[in-house]
């Protein structure tokens, strides 16, 4: 039986140095689902709102047209990502890619998926400052502590 992959995924080098040892280390009949969290700013895009200020108004769309090009980054990213797999021995009708909105915050929303029927969660560490790190967390920390009968690991 496969194993069945949830690869937390972002355009960062970290992301896809977890997908190269993806690409490199795991069995290719895996099943891998290429998963990113999109900070939902959509409503944003929408406000048409009297109480917004003249200078907001005057941005809103430049930063939704930011928002879409950061969607679009993201997708490129995935295709580098499939080749990238493709390349290792995966078969490309087993590799999927998923967007979604942030519902819960990105952790909680990673570690939801992935209780659907993953048997592995694979990201790449975010670099922070140690200092930082000690009071902010990241991304991969709390994965690692919300994931509990979810194996987890975390490229470096």
């Amino acid at each position: 039986m496969s194993q069945k992959i949830l690869v937390a995924f972002d355009d960062s080098d970290n992301a896809m140095r977890a997908v190269e040892h993806l690409a490199n280390n795991f069995k290719p009949d895996a099943k891998v689902t290429l998963f990113s969290v999109l900070l939902d700013t959509s409503d944003i895009c929408q406000m048409n709102s009297k109480e917004l200020t003249p200078y907001f108004k005057s941005q809103q769309s430049a930063f939704c047209t930011l928002e879409d090009k950061k969607k679009e980054l993201i997708q490129q990213a995935m295709e580098k990502a499939k080749r990238t797999l493709v390349g290792g021995g995966f078969d490309e009708k087993n590799i999927h890619t998923k967007m979604e909105a942030k519902k819960h915050g990105v952790a909680r929303d990673i570690v939801a998926e992935a209780k659907e029927g993953y048997d592995m969660i694979i990201m790449g560490r975010r670099g922070l400052s140690g200092i930082k790190e000690m009071f902010l967390g990241s991304v991969s920390q709390k994965v690692i502590s919300l994931a509990k009968d979810i194996s987890v690991s975390v490229i470096e």
